[in-house]
């Protein structure tokens, strides 16, 4: 019986990148792996092995003509993260074509880094290193004048997907109530997850923590801006992990800068950030390269994820381990590409 093709196309990722030697060797042990040389395949090569495949490995271009072309296609696996423009979304779904994104591997580092970023806005930590290089440390209480303790604080969550649910554990044990503001979920889902559901307003101005998990979508580019960084608590803190798209970059400096809010995040409107840029010097603004979920022992996560699905769908299961795209939302997502790991 022959094996099912798969059309590798991974980039921005690569096979080294995903796959540890054994998983490597379960990869080629259950498919055909069709590769190129070059680190985009070549139109031709896609062509030829369309009406054969049985997955395609990328975010490889996949309009209607080209899904017309590929009789045999279980799935798309999008091994970038994001769901991107490079689907023609509705012809997949008409056809039962899964489109599938390994986004959950990122949701524990991701999260570790929200609290580890919050932890250090709050108390100071990153600040006091950087006085204590410079010799102009501050000692004791002197030094904590204008700290604020997780501990018991009230924390607010914006956006309540995979980032959200593996952040819980983490901030749980600091015994603050939990406000969850996500208009894409029934307010069940929030309570039995143990939170509290609220509106956008409410959880900003009662938050001494709020962090911002939401993707970025048609209707909620920017919806964070300079009214709602005035509705936080003087002194409260804000942590970015998700897609800068979501805030207003140039209100939110204006607030750190004004001493309104503290503010971290790991994304910025522009990857690599221009250097100068603003952003550089503001104060109360902590800064994190887009390093988040970039480990490598992450990345290696992606290849059993993989291997999981594709052995589910090929014989004749759905997949459980990636991010399905649906049809009620996919259309929304407005996320740009990571640069190449």
């Amino acid at each position: 019986m022959s094996k099912p093709i798969v059309i590798c196309d991974p980039f921005p990722r690569s096979l080294d990148l995903m796959f540890t030697p054994e998983d490597r060797a379960r990869l080629e042990d259950m498919v055909t792996l069709v590769t190129s040389d070059e680190e985009r395949m070549p139109d031709a090569m896609v062509e030829e092995h369309l009406p054969e495949a049985a997955f395609v490995m990328g975010i490889t271009p996949m309009p209607r003509e080209r899904l017309e072309r590929a009789p045999e296609l279980k799935a798309i696996l999008n091994v970038e993260g994001n769901f991107l423009g490079n689907v023609d979304y509705e012809t997949c779904f008409r056809r039962g074509i899964h489109v599938l994104a390994i986004s959950p591997v990122f949701a524990e580092p991701v999260a570790e880094t929200a609290l580890g970023m919050a932890i250090s806005l709050g108390r100071g930590i990153h600040r006091s290193d950087a006085d204590f290089r410079a010799g102009t440390e501050a000692w004791g209480l002197e030094s904590n004048l204008d700290v604020t303790q997780l501990h018991r604080a009230p924390v607010g969550i914006v956006g309540f997907g995979d980032l959200a649910q593996a952040f819980l554990p983490l901030i749980r044990p600091f015994g603050g109530p939990i406000a969850v503001y996500d208009p894409w979920l029934p307010d069940w889902m929030i309570e039995r997850a143990g939170c509290r559901p609220a509106a956008l307003d409410a959880v900003l101005s009662a938050s001494a923590y709020t962090f911002v998990f939401a993707t970025v979508t048609a209707e909620n580019r920017g919806f964070l801006g300079a009214r709602e960084f005035a509705l936080m608590p003087k002194g409260a803190n804000l942590i970015l992990v998700s897609r800068a798209a979501v805030v207003d970059f140039d209100a939110l400096m204006d607030a750190c800068e004004a001493g309104h809010i503290r503010a971290a995040t790991d994304v910025t409107p522009e990857e690599p950030l221009p250097n100068p840029h603003r952003a550089r010097t503001v104060d109360g603004l902590l800064l994190s390269a887009h390093r988040a979920g970039a480990i490598d022992a992450v990345f290696k996560r992606i290849g059993p994820m993989l291997l999981g699905d594709m052995d589910l769908m090929i014989r004749g299961l759905p997949p459980v381990g990636m991010k399905r795209a649906q049809r009620e939302t996919v259309s929304q997502m407005r996320s740009m590409g990571v640069e190449k790991s």
